[in-house]
């Protein structure tokens, strides 16, 4: 299994219709095309033999790799460092509002010495499922997938290419200051164009799609601490963001494994009301209004296709479908033998009753810090409050998307209270109509239920859920969404109860999976990143402000080279589940902005 290159080792490229994960060595191994739930043509991330990859290396002997962005932007340079010679692969996906382009642009290039480049362009259509023909045409090599229904893709460049078992092979020297591009694209959309393959054409893509991310990234509000990592995540966050229709994937991979040679293996590729709010919110503070709002409106679509009873589904495709059927690749090996390989997600089936409370909150506050929400999203809204008084209570798959039996869990319940309280707060800040004296007493039952139900004198701690005496991280969110005080003597009993039994070092698991609701797959898992953010903004908020930056820090230090995380970090400390996950970035956004803040009030 040495073949696998850890998950951390690698960088995220893309356009906001799709992205290509590119390792240290300048290997493209996992990228869906067009779009990001579009099948693989690329996948040896999750199968070194069948996924198909491509790779420019340079063949420098024992080169010393290095990988870093351009500042303020998702161009991505692989640098290849030796005695003999110095080489650079740059990567970028074109950027363009109007027009999508599907057009990813490599190129490779000498900075010291005489250096040899190899070239393998080996796709691998529909995750690894379509065989293919690779046709030279001139300069270009058409790869025609079997499947009709799948697009034919071209690749172009400068250099004589040949064609070895479907793959497009190049083997070149380059002298110092010597560079060749690669154009991968859509084959038949692009014929009518200009040469995508022009010097002027490859250096005005490269200025444009810089200058793109660069003005992007000027407009953001935030100008506090630890700047580079604040905006890094949030350029991921733009990275995840479909500039079709506005959602947002939780990530953007799928199959990657939350524990190595385990089942634990999900398909991100679709937008979650839970994840997708939280990243609204973070999106709100650093000013990006304009993304809050198309998010928003695709939020507005989805309340206006409200299930008959009034409720929401838990995840949506990225076009607002309903149904993601779940399928078990059995032909991949999966990642170092993480098995099975999903494409869909099961779990859009589930109750999962705490989305309420995610979309509620960021509706408020779109409301609040964006443009005043329509008649007819709150005409849809007041159906979904209702729905949630006359359901708040019962047993759902909670937040975890535990596949092993409901229980009555406090999270749900905690953001339960959150939806008919920022309805409550909405109907009076704008005086709209509603059930306003029901979601009231509704609320205020529920917050009774929590407070003599999910509260343990025995562990003078709020629990996982009703009956049990066992601890979860999600209810670190309890005084970040005003439930309680941030130093109320329960939560600060809590918030010590976590810190004995989840946090290790400045590491905080989700539960423990021996002790905590029974999830139904087999392994253990690691630390949730998302959870250590969470932990770091409740120490800031409690006022141990020095413990909480020392945590963030620490934390940081967790990320990968680039600044990206994953879902979870190993035993190990290497980073695992899909890459890189909108939540975490996400919560190192709010962490951060909020110990900011309290550090300046200093």
């Amino acid at each position: 299994m040495n073949q696998y290159q850890p998950i951390e080792n690698y960088g995220l490229i893309g356009d906001m219709n799709t992205v290509a994960l590119v390792g240290m060595n300048a290997s493209i191994d996992y990228m869906c095309f067009p779009d990001f739930d579009s099948p693989s043509i690329f996948c040896r991330l999750l199968d070194h033999e069948k996924g198909g990859h491509y790779q420019i290396t340079p063949t420098l002997e024992k080169a010393n790799l290095k990988q870093l962005y351009i500042p303020d932007s998702n161009i991505l340079l692989s640098r290849f460092l030796c005695h003999t010679g110095v080489a650079e692969v740059s990567d970028f996906m074109v950027v363009n509002e109007t027009t999508p382009q599907h057009r990813l642009i490599r190129r490779a290039k000498a900075i010291r010495g005489e250096v040899k480049f190899r070239m393998v362009c080996d796709p691998s259509f529909d995750y690894a499922r379509c065989k293919h023909k690779a046709i030279i045409k001139g300069t270009d090599v058409i790869f025609e997938p079997e499947n009709t229904a799948i697009g034919p893709l071209r690749l172009r460049t400068e250099v004589p290419l040949k064609i070895v078992d479907g793959a497009a092979i190049a083997e070149f020297t380059l002298h110092a200051g010597e560079s060749v591009a690669f154009v991968l694209e859509e084959a038949g959309k692009c014929d009518a164009e200009e040469s995508s393959l022009h010097h002027d054409y490859i250096a005005q893509s490269f200025k444009e799609t810089l200058n793109y991310w660069v003005n992007w990234v000027n407009q953001s509000n935030y100008n506090g601490r630890w700047l580079e990592m604040v905006h890094r995540s949030a350029l991921t966050l733009k990275l995840l963001t479909s500039q079709k229709y506005g959602s947002i994937v939780a990530a953007p991979t799928f199959g990657l494994p939350e524990h190595i040679g385990g089942e634990r293996n999900w398909d991100y590729r679709f937008s979650w009301i839970r994840d997708a709010s939280f990243t609204l919110y973070g999106l709100i503070r650093l000013g990006y209004t304009q993304e809050a709002g198309r998010f928003m409106q695709w939020i507005e679509d989805r309340c206006g296709d409200l299930n008959p009873d009034g409720s929401l589904q838990i995840m949506y495709g990225l076009d607002g479908r309903k149904v993601l059927t779940e399928e078990s690749l059995h032909h991949l090996e999966g990642y170092r033998g993480s098995k099975p390989v999903r494409i869909g997600n099961g779990a859009y089936g589930q109750l999962q009753l705490d989305i309420y409370g995610e979309l509620m909150d960021s509706v408020y506050l779109y409301n609040k810090y964006g443009e005043p929400i329509s008649i007819d999203l709150w005409d849809n809204l007041k159906r979904l409050l209702n729905w949630v008084c006359e359901n708040w209570y019962r047993p759902d798959e909670g937040i975890w998307e535990v596949r092993g039996g409901q229980q009555e869990f406090l999270y749900s319940r905690l953001m339960c209270w959150v939806a008919l309280d920022r309805g409550v707060r909405l109907s009076d800040k704008c005086s709209l109509p509603g059930s306003i004296l029901h979601w009231r007493m509704t609320r205020d039952e529920i917050h009774h239920d929590i407070i003599k139900n999910f509260w343990s004198n025995k562990r003078k701690a709020f629990v996982q859920h009703k009956g049990s005496e066992t601890l979860d991280a999600s209810c670190l969110l309890m005084p970040l969404v005003k439930f309680i005080g941030p130093t109320d003597p329960r939560w600060l009993s809590t918030l010590d109860a976590i810190t004995k039994d989840l946090v290790d070092d400045s590491l905080v698991f989700r539960y423990r999976t021996k002790d905590g609701a029974y999830d139904g797959l087999t392994g253990d898992e690691g630390t949730f990143n998302l959870c250590s953010f969470w932990y770091v903004e409740c120490l800031s908020r409690a006022g141990d402000i020095k413990k909480a930056r020392f945590l963030f820090e620490k934390m940081l230090g967790y990320s990968n080279h680039l600044g990206l995380y994953g879902e979870e970090l190993g035993s190990d400390g290497r980073q695992l589940g899909n890459f890189p996950q909108a939540f975490t970035h996400l919560a190192l956004i709010s962490a951060a902005y909020n110990l900011n803040e309290k550090l300046s009030k200093k």
